[in-house]
């Protein structure tokens, strides 16, 4: 038997973070895993980031967590989708090689002080059990409904299938997909919760036991294809940006910034159609008793659900760089069809008439829980010290799951130090975020109020405060606030960070320092741009939040402006005018990332400043907390639907009741005054 501080479980990208989250807290800590060469395995799409979850990697990275930073290493394309819309929904993302990607994950883990790698199963979570109560009080404690359940146990460590015995503080379980996993291909279905690999069978028994209601989620992957069989010539290129943007904000470049490889578009046809609506009897995964991701959908789905269309496009990715691998992922074929009938439908699609199948496409059905029965530090609420994050949670995604684990693997660490301190004085140190912090608190904050009835993944419309938690901020938002809390190994980080505030003040100030009469500004701009006739001497920096002025947002800086007119109206005049570089002298001496921060912090003042007042209320409504135990059934006013919506929640703040869909102003307000007379009693 041995002993740590902290227990990890899994070695996916939830629980490569939460390890090494935990162990910068101070904790000692070991992740267990069932191989140590599968550790940081990318099991789906070779790739990180994207609209949303590009902004999640940034929040890790900011809070000096691994993936940013890793994907930059192994990255081989680089893009930023969405970047002829506003920056507020910019999403870096980049193509990566797997062997690269995986290979530093394991050699930074392996090297990580505090942390330990072990290989072996888990079966079983320990226990201590209350000695004051009986056994049929245990029983009633179990039973509870999940979202409302009370700590009836605490972790003291876990057991290992070969009988070997960890003790810990905490566990935080992050099995993906592993948890009672079960692949299909056709109508064949076998254990498993990665081709190749085990699944998790002990697990999901011992959380049962515990109390937790588990349901059933489903995903899929798409067939690999040999990339030296498919016919590219006929299909549209896409290339990488130049400059490129790497994703951690300790990196200026990345290894192969000029050595991108391109991906290709093709798209299926009536005839792959016809070839897989003609089979849906040949597939088991295609059942609807268990959700399966509406945003990431398999073939099969998207052919039923939109069957008017002849068409889906699919993006062929490589898998890494040439030397590394000649295979290539199709983006957009999940699919779960019989290996003859998959190389059957990929033949009939543009391009791919040769091509050969290295590894059939398959489903994968597994076990979550509640995601309500968490608290907002990923522990649960009905064992005190295990921590869940990532698909065991009910989201989909490497960024969700990072996120999850960076968060859940921080506070297991926190909470774990603080409970062998000898004193133990003042309350237990947490990293807690909120929806007004980014991504990362919209993510936690949706799961634990309002569930999950298919995976979860992040996208920009799930955020009220978007304008502010942009991908190219997160380490303002965030990096002091790890560092506060003990979370950050890596000091350059905030030296950087010093860095780029004092250059981007510098910036603001190159900009106010320029200033001009209405006349002189509309001389300077040209054409009939009409400025004010106020008489009043206007500044660049004003001129940029007014819109009359613009940074170069496009992928190469030597092409044209590239602005959201959704966002600022006059900004269009601009366009084929002079840049800020033109007028303001010194400007183009200023670093293209600071330019751009800088130009995006005044284009979206006048929003921000609203944002501002909208999440001070917000926090204000989220500082008012929820006693655990109240009885929302002696609060008349609450009609019985309120009282079963919020009993079932047990929201902690006022805040996180007002977003439990159902209740009503009037209910909001009775429960505002009952916790206000609660706290004068």
């Amino acid at each position: 038997m041995c002993e740590y501080d902290v227990v990890v479980i899994g070695g996916g990208h939830a629980g490569c973070e939460a390890s090494a989250a935990s162990a910068r807290a101070g904790a000692r800590t070991v992740l267990v895993t069932q191989k140590i060469d599968t550790i940081g395995e990318m099991s789906c799409n070779p790739s990180f980031g994207g609209i949303g979850k590009g902004v999640l990697v940034r929040e890790v990275d900011a809070m000096d967590g691994l993936c940013g930073r890793i994907a930059d290493l192994g990255g081989v394309q680089f893009r930023i989708l969405n970047r002829s819309k506003g920056p507020a929904v910019h999403g870096p993302r980049a193509q990566v090689d797997r062997v690269i990607y995986k290979r530093h994950m394991l050699q930074t883990l392996e090297s990580y002080p505090g942390l330990d790698l072990r290989a072996g199963s888990v079966a079983d979570i320990l226990l201590e059990r209350p000695t004051d109560l009986d056994e049929r009080s245990l029983k009633r404690l179990a039973s509870q409904d999940s979202a409302s359940a009370v700590a009836a146990a605490t972790v003291t460590g876990v057991r290992l299938e070969s009988g070997e015995i960890i003790r810990a503080r905490k566990v935080v379980i992050t099995t993906g997909t592993f948890l009672g996993g079960e692949i299909h291909i056709g109508l064949k279905a076998f254990p498993s919760g990665r081709k190749g690999e085990a699944a998790s069978t002990g697990l999901s028994k011992s959380l049962k036991d515990a109390g937790f209601r588990l349901g059933r989620m489903k995903t899929g992957t798409p067939p690999r294809l040999a990339g030296s069989t498919i016919d590219f010539s006929r299909m549209p290129k896409q290339l990488g940006d130049m400059p490129v943007t790497p994703f951690s904000f300790v990196h200026d470049s990345v290894p192969y910034a000029n050595d991108q490889v391109a991906c290709y578009q093709t798209h299926t046809t009536p005839a792959v159609h016809k070839v897989i609506e003609a089979n849906f009897d040949q597939s088991i995964h295609i059942r609807e008793t268990v959700r399966g991701p509406r945003y990431c959908p398999s073939l099969e789905s998207k052919i039923k659900r939109f069957s008017e269309k002849d068409s889906h496009v699919i993006w062929l990715e490589p898998e890494g760089l040439p030397e590394h691998t000649d295979v290539v992922y199709p983006n957009g074929i999940s699919n779960t069809m019989p290996e003859d009938i998959q190389l059957k439908f990929l033949r009939l699609i543009p391009g791919l008439e040769n091509v050969t199948m290295t590894q059939p496409g398959y489903g994968v059905e597994y076990d979550h829980i509640d995601p309500r029965e968490l608290k907002r530090t990923l522990e649960t609420k009905r064992v005190t010290g295990l921590y869940m994050a990532g698909q065991i949670n009910g989201t989909t995604g490497y960024e969700e799951a990072a996120a999850q684990g960076i968060l859940a693997g921080a506070n297991a660490g926190l909470a774990a130090g603080h409970d062998k301190a000898p004193d133990r004085a003042g309350e237990t140190p947490q990293l807690v975020l909120d929806r007004s912090d980014g991504y990362l608190g919209v993510l936690i904050d949706d799961l634990i109020t309002r569930g999950v009835e298919e995976p979860y993944r992040v996208f920009t419309a799930r955020s009220e405060y978007r304008l502010s938690s942009r991908a190219d901020n997160a380490d303002i938002r965030l990096t002091r606030r790890a560092a506060a809390l003990g979370l950050i190994r890596d000091t350059s980080r905030l030296a950087r960070l010093d860095a780029v505030e004092a250059d981007m003040a510098q910036a603001q100030a190159l900009l106010s320092q320029v200033v001009h009469l209405p006349h002189e500004w509309e001389a300077k701009l040209g054409g009939d741009r009409r400025v004010g006739r106020n008489g009043a001497r206007t500044s660049a920096l004003d001129m940029i939040q007014k819109g009359f002025l613009a940074e170069d947002m496009s992928a190469d800086s030597r092409q044209p402006e590239n602005i959201a007119p959704e966002l600022m109206p006059k900004a269009r005049k601009c366009t084929g005018g002079p840049r800020i570089s033109d007028i303001v002298p010194g400007w183009a001496d200023v670093p293209l990332n600071i330019r751009r921060r800088v130009a995006t912090e005044a284009m979206y003042h006048g929003y921000l400043r609203q944002q501002q007042l909208e999440a001070n209320t917000f926090k204000r409504e989220e500082s008012l907390r929820l006693p655990v135990d109240i009885d929302y059934s002696q609060i008349r006013v609450l009609s019985r639907e309120e009282v079963d919506r919020l009993s079932r929640v047990r929201p902690d703040t006022l805040g996180a009741a007002r977003r439990i869909g159902g209740i009503t102003p009037g209910g909001m307000l009775a429960l505002l005054k009952h916790v206000r007379r609660a706290a004068d009693a």
